[in-house]
């Protein structure tokens, strides 16, 4: 395996519910230390084919590489097992526990088994959990704040944090800005090229096409299960807004001459 061989590999991801034909025939390629951009109107797939790669769906038809080698994605577990981790629009955290223990959950370090009881490691989690936060410049006081007491760009960062904390190959994030403030926004954005500075590859899930333009090295655009282009983020917001829009709403598709049904 090198550095040219993609992390992820999607070939010809086909999936239907009843009648519904979400995926047809969808390819996608992830890069080492890429920051991918998938778009697209509701309904065009996007999600669907997030939930392929992340073990919550199975897909009629395709296959899946992980650095050059064909796997089998089951179920989320398995997933996490590759290094693939999805962070899910409703974040899933639970709001009644601190940071430390929302970074855990779930993968809890424990140190004696007595009987059916586990003993854990609270000081050890709660350390890794702050040299985490460093390590990503996240900017939270507290590793025992309950994440109740957070606002909605803390408990997003806290989010990724958890996704990023055993050693994720691909990190997903599902409209990681929708709702948040201006300034919330700008800081998991930041988040985000820490990230890609530090190695990782992610894929991100919106309709912001700001957010898109200002931190993907490249984009994908789907419409009606099928991809209309796949191409590098370039050029002034205006001009990008313009043609991504383009593509939405299919006034322009770079693979219509070779759909297949």
């Amino acid at each position: 395996m090198t550095e040219a061989t993609p992390v992820v590999e999607m070939r010809n991801i086909k999936m239907s519910f009843g009648a519904i034909q979400a995926l047809r025939g969808v390819d996608l390629v992830l890069h080492h230390n890429e920051v991918l951009g998938l778009v697209g109107d509701n309904a065009a797939g996007k999600s669907t084919l997030m939930k392929v790669l992340s073990g919550a769906y199975i897909p009629d038809e395709g296959e899946i590489f992980i650095e050059g080698k064909k796997v089998h994605v089951c179920d989320p577990m398995d997933a996490r097992r590759l290094g693939i981790e999805m962070v899910y629009q409703d974040l899933a955290l639970a709001d009644t526990l601190d940071i430390a223990a929302n970074v855990f959950l779930g993968r809890e370090v424990v140190s004696a088994h007595l009987g059916p009881i586990s003993v854990m490691v609270k000081r050890h989690m709660e350390q890794e959990t702050q040299r985490l936060l460093d390590r990503l410049k996240i900017d939270i006081s507290s590793v025992h704040l309950k994440v109740e007491s957070l606002s909605g760009g803390q408990r997003q960062s806290v989010a990724i944090a958890r996704a990023t904390a055993f050693n994720a190959k691909v990190i997903i994030m599902d409209e990681p800005t929708a709702a948040l403030s201006v300034a919330a926004v700008g800081k998991v954005l930041d988040l985000v090229r820490e990230l890609k500075a530090q190695g990782c590859s992610i894929i991100i899930i919106s309709h912001r096409l700001e957010d898109i333009h200002q931190v993907s090295d490249r984009m994908i655009v789907l419409r009606h299960g099928r991809k209309v282009t796949d191409c590098p983020v370039t050029g002034e917001i205006h001009e990008f807004h313009e043609r991504v829009v383009a593509y939405i709403i299919g006034a322009r598709d770079d693979f219509a001459e070779t759909e297949v049904d």
